[in-house]
This record gives structure tokens, sequence and C-alpha cells, in this order.
């Protein structure tokens, strides 16, 4: 590649690299930023600026480029003939033409003896850009892998009626996404993940477990991993030994984003709460014109026990704690409506199948000991315009277990609904206001009144961009609790400082 053309691919990283020693006083960075960024090509000299045309080398140059048949760019400024060109311009044109001789007369030789000084500094910043570009190349991990990360600071407490752990703690969460793609169209997803979490905000017996939260005790694990690819046009694939069923939807129930858990996907119940698990799964999307709404349908199986060698448990075993997950969905990048069912299947030992939060435990329900049915229903909708008028989010859930035993849960419910405000008071801010209720029990086995139907939480929380990379979000929550017959109120704040890497 001959030095200029080089040149035309690297103006903006010049101000990156070091200034070579052969340099001259009079040289013009920008006259050569805007001579190498142009795309009209020309033949001569004369529409070129800076060097007057009256000069020998404004003369010495219009002659070798017209007799040798050589091609520079233009400036892309608009200038005239008959206007001065800089003396990077001059050099550069120089440069274009000299591959293109294999002998100099004397005129040429005086032109490079003339523009010697604006030479060398071309090529030497060349030279750098080759190397900076090399030494990069030979930094990248890898060429087909772009990893991306966050990392955030968790400071609040909660004060709750009954309990005793309430002080303010100071927690973080360290994840690292690293995106894998072999064909461009494909995608190997792998998720290491670290935490020190702890106390309220990790707990998911009550409503104030944090959606950014991981209690590893500091130490780095994979916490998901899965290979996605397309099947023609209109079907997507997900196949992983760590994979939840809501990451192998065609589009997300619900766009609310939440500090707390359970207000994720539209209320985390009985339909799209799940644990990180052995599975697989596709999605079938109509093609339709950008912004048209479109059907979408998404079928997905994971099992808790699939990595098991049990030979009565496995992926696909009577002991496998599988969750059968689909979803049918209608909408646009602005609104959707959809309806889902999730058949999950409980462990034949008996005991508490659905343990991890599934469902609003109590003293009088807390036994859930049968396969389960589980419907979702989810819509969304948002502004054309950010501003005042918020995107809305609702989700709705209710849940039916087979044969409990005497005292367990028979039926349950959840609802919630989110409102969300992008560029509020100040372009880049966010809001959040959401309320509802979680997964509690509606009929119990044996009768009697369940006093979970009285649990209510809600979460606000303004979310201030510090940057393109750091974000604070103060907020503020509370409602009312019943775990185990224990009627609690409870509130609490948290400041989340998040930063993205």
């Amino acid at each position: 590649m001959k030095l200029f053309q080089q040149l035309l691919v690297a103006p903006a990283a010049f101000g990156l690299l070091a200034p070579m020693a052969a340099t001259a006083a009079d040289l013009n960075l920008e006259g050569v930023s805007d001579y190498s960024a142009a795309s009209e090509q020309v033949s001569s000299i004369s529409q070129f600026s800076d060097i007057q045309p009256t000069d020998w080398a404004y003369q010495a140059l219009s002659s070798l480029v017209e007799s040798n048949q050589c091609s520079a760019l233009s400036s892309g400024t608009g200038l005239e003939s008959n206007r001065a060109i800089t003396r990077y311009e001059a050099a550069a044109l120089l440069n274009a033409c000299l591959d293109n001789v294999s002998e100099l007369n004397d005129a040429g030789r005086r032109l490079i003896k003339e523009f010697s000084p604006e030479l060398a500094t071309i090529q030497g910043r060349v030279d750098g850009l080759e190397a900076k570009v090399g030494e990069f190349g030979a930094s990248q991990f890898s060429t087909t892998t772009k990893m991306r990360g966050t990392a955030t600071f968790n400071i609040g407490a909660v004060d709750r009626d009954s309990a005793t752990d309430e002080a303010t703690v100071f927690q973080y969460v360290y994840q690292l996404n690293l995106n894998t793609s072999f064909t461009g169209n494909d995608l190997l997803y792998t998720r290491i993940k670290t935490g020190n979490g702890s106390g309220p905000f990790s707990s998911k017996t009550y409503g104030t477990y944090l959606s950014a939260n991981n209690g590893n005790g500091d130490a780095l694990k994979v916490d998901k991993l899965w290979y996605q690819f397309p099947v023609g046009d209109n079907v997507k694939v997900w196949i992983g030994p760590k994979i939840e069923n809501y990451y192998m939807l065609a589009s997300t129930p619900s766009i609310y984003k939440p500090v707390l858990k359970q207000f994720a996907l539209g209320g985390n119940g009985s339909t799209y709460g799940a644990s990180t698990s052995p599975g697989f799964g596709a999605a079938w999307i109509q093609q339709v014109d950008p912004g048209q709404p479109r059907f979408a349908v998404s079928t997905n199986y994971v099992a808790k026990n699939g990595a098991s060698a049990d030979d009565e448990k496995g992926l696909f075993d009577d002991k496998s704690k599988s969750n059968w997950l689909t979803k049918v969905e209608y909408g646009s990048s602005r609104w959707q409506v959809s309806a889902a069912m999730a058949v999950k299947q409980c462990d034949d030992d008996g005991g508490n199948c659905f343990d991890g939060g599934s469902y609003y435990s109590t003293k009088a329900g807390k036994n859930r000991t049968g396969d389960s049915t589980n419907l979702g229903l989810r819509a969304y909708w948002k502004p054309e315009e950010t501003g005042a008028i918020p995107a809305v989010s609702v989700g709705y859930d209710i849940a039916n277990i087979d044969d409990p035993s005497a005292g367990g849960t028979e039926e349950t419910a959840q609802w919630m609904v989110g409102l969300s405000w992008r560029d509020l008071f100040v372009d880049g801010n966010s809001a959040g206001l959401a309320f509802g209720q979680r997964q509690y029990a509606t009929e119990i086995k044996g009768g009697g009144d369940d006093p979970a139907d009285d649990n209510f939480m809600w979460e606000a929380y303004y979310t201030f961009k510090v940057s393109d990379n750091v974000s604070v979000t103060p907020s503020i929550f509370g409602g009312s609790d019943t775990y185990n017959g224990t009627d609690d109120d409870l509130s609490g704040a948290l400041v989340q400082t998040t930063f993205k890497f």
C-alpha cells in the first residue's frame, strides 16, 4: 500500500502518535487531516490550495501529476483552481506520484529535497500508527470475543419490624460478559460473576432481594453459559448448560427495569421465576417491516437436576425438576401483549419442590409438594417521545399446584405495575416506580384464610447519568410482608452506583 493511501485511513489517529524527529516549523496537521479525509479524486495540482500557483513547486508538482497520471484526493473543501495548497498536501501528493516513476528528473529530486521534512514526518507517523495497530492486535485475547463488564456498589439498609439484620451495608457485584461469535450471526455467551451480598438484599424470603446482587463470597464463578444461532430467517435456537427459561424468548415480557428483583420480568412470579440450569429452546419470529407489529412464539425447557448423573434425575427423568415455558406474543418495539405458560415438575421425593423463592411462602401455605401449571399475562407500552409521559408495564400470574399435602398451597397469584421515565428532567437520566404483590397463596388445602394476601411492596428510584459509563441510582422502597404469618411493615433505602466498561 502506498504511504499516501495508508495516510488516508490514519488522520484520526495522528494525534495519538508521538511526533517524529524530522519536523518542520510550518507543518499544517489540520491540512493533512482535511486532505487525507477527502473522497473526491482529482488529477491536477490546480485543484488544491495553499502553495501559490506561481511558486515553482506548484508548477513542478502539476507537471509531475499530469505527466505520470498519478491521482490524489482533494481536500473536499470546494477549493477553486489557482489557490494555494498546504505543504503537507504537496508532500502527500508528491509521495503518491513517486511510486509511478522509476527515475526522477532534476525537478523531482528538487521537490523531494524541498519537502523532505514533511515526507519524513508522514513516514514516521504512519510507521508509528502501524506499530500501534500491530501492538493492539497482538494484545487481543481473542479475535472472536468481545468483553463487557459492570461493577455495582450497593449501600443501603432495610428496616423490618421483626428483623435484626437492619445494619447499613456496603456490598458489591462484579460481572464480566463474554460475547463470542464465529459466523457473525451466532453467539456464545459466557457470564462470570461474583459479589459479597448477604442479609436482606440477598434473601429471597422477603421482597427486598436486589436485581443487582450476588452472594458468591468474592469467588468468581461461571454464572451463565449458552450458545444461540439462527435457523433460516425466522427461527432462533438456544442450548446451554447454564441458562434460565426467560433468556430463551423472542423478546422480554416487560420493559420495566427494577431495583428489587420481585418487579423483574413483569413480576418475578411462578411463570417466569426460574433457576440457572441445563436447557434448550427455540423461538419463531414473524418477519415484518421495522416498527410494525409481529407475532412470535417461544418455547424452552430447563431441568434443575439436568447436570446430575443420578439415574433417577438427569435432564429428562422423573426427578429432573424441569420447567417447560412457552410464550406467545404480539406487538412492536413500542408495545406488546403476551401470554405464557410454565409447566413445572416436582421432585417426587416430596418436600418443598419450588424452593428458591418461586412462590411467596407463608406459615400456613409454605408447603408446595406437587407439579404446577402457571399462567403469566404481560403487557407494556412506551410513548414515542421520552419525557413526562411514562412507559407502562403490567404483569399478572396465577398458579395451580397438583395434589398438595394438607395445609399446603393449592393456588397462588402475583401482580405488579411498573412506570418508567427516560430523559426525565435531564437528558440521559431516568426514573422508575413500581408496586404490587409478590407471589402469595390464595388457596390452601384444607381451607383457612391465608394472611399472605395482605402483602404489598413498592419501589421508587431516580438514575443520574454521570457519564456514558457511570450512573448513580438512589432508591426507596417499602410495604408489608407476611412471611411465616408475621405481619411486618418494612422500608428501606439504597444508593446504587454502576460502572460499565
